[in-house]
């Protein structure tokens, strides 16, 4: 119990998003007697993933023991807090896994992100040209009255240019934990997209969770479950949890 009650969770949102992104996921987690702290990033003309960093270690504080927990385009900034805050895991979530010097503009291509997606849409008996709809590929597994309430929150805005821009600067993975977890039902980055990402980058697995992109909104309850799941047991050495330096 104590070990639980020491941990902070960190939740870092993806591109353009803000800390109403885990309004559904920091009650559950507060429930279960742990504190949490979302994350607004700068989203300025002209910010930097070094902003971004900035930003996710301000907000943690003199936290004792942390969980970054980063969505999609945060699994570029939260690496970069790792050797500032007293990291015991570090969790991606349906995550862009950068390489070194690689740019969140050159992701894309670099993984074959589109070909993914068209090849899913064409699974899915949706035209594979139509490109990219939101209400298809981010919210076709939220409910309704969640939908509502997200919508609700405003709109987080396109991410600035800039960060697109900025190389990833670490030659290599940060020595902590870290987890995959990739919705199953993905039709952005889809799961088995993302499994294959996640080996070649980083030499670990993709864990499988209910859900879409969005499952931050959809599948909160699965979520918080499986990050509080191992609370408390012993972490083992880093390479066990999935730890890696390898340069992708």
């Amino acid at each position: 119990m104590a070990a639980m009650q020491q941990r902070t969770f960190v939740l870092i949102p993806g591109a353009g998003g803000n800390a109403d992104q885990w309004q559904l996921v920091q009650p559950l987690l507060g429930d279960a007697g742990l504190r949490s702290i979302a994350v607004s990033l700068p989203n300025w003309a002209g910010a930097t993933l070094a902003d971004h960093a900035d930003a996710i270690v301000a907000a943690a504080g003199p936290a004792e023991e942390v969980t970054l927990v980063a969505q999609s385009m945060g699994a570029f900034s939260a690496p970069l807090a790792c050797d500032r805050l007293p990291v015991a895991e570090l969790v991606l979530l349906n995550a862009m896994i950068p390489t070194p010097g690689e740019t969140a503009g050159e992701w894309w291509g670099n993984t074959g992100q589109a070909e993914a997606m068209r090849a899913n849409d064409l699974q899915e008996g949706r035209d594979p040209d139509a490109g990219f709809d939101a209400e298809f590929h981010f919210f076709h597994d939220i409910p309704p009255e969640v939908l509502e309430l997200m919508m609700s929150s405003g709109d987080p805005g396109s991410p600035a240019a800039s960060l697109f821009e900025t190389g990833f600067p670490l030659s290599g993975w940060p020595y902590v934990p870290t987890t995959v977890i990739a919705g199953r039902h993905d039709r952005f980055f889809p799961y088995e997209f993302q499994r294959r990402v996640a080996r070649e980058r980083l030499g670990l697995e993709a864990e499988q969770l209910p859900g879409g992109h969005l499952l931050v909104f959809s599948q909160p309850v699965a979520l918080v479950a499986r990050l509080i799941r191992d609370l408390g047991q012993p972490a083992g050495p880093p390479g066990r949890r999935g730890s890696t330096r390898r340069a992708g």
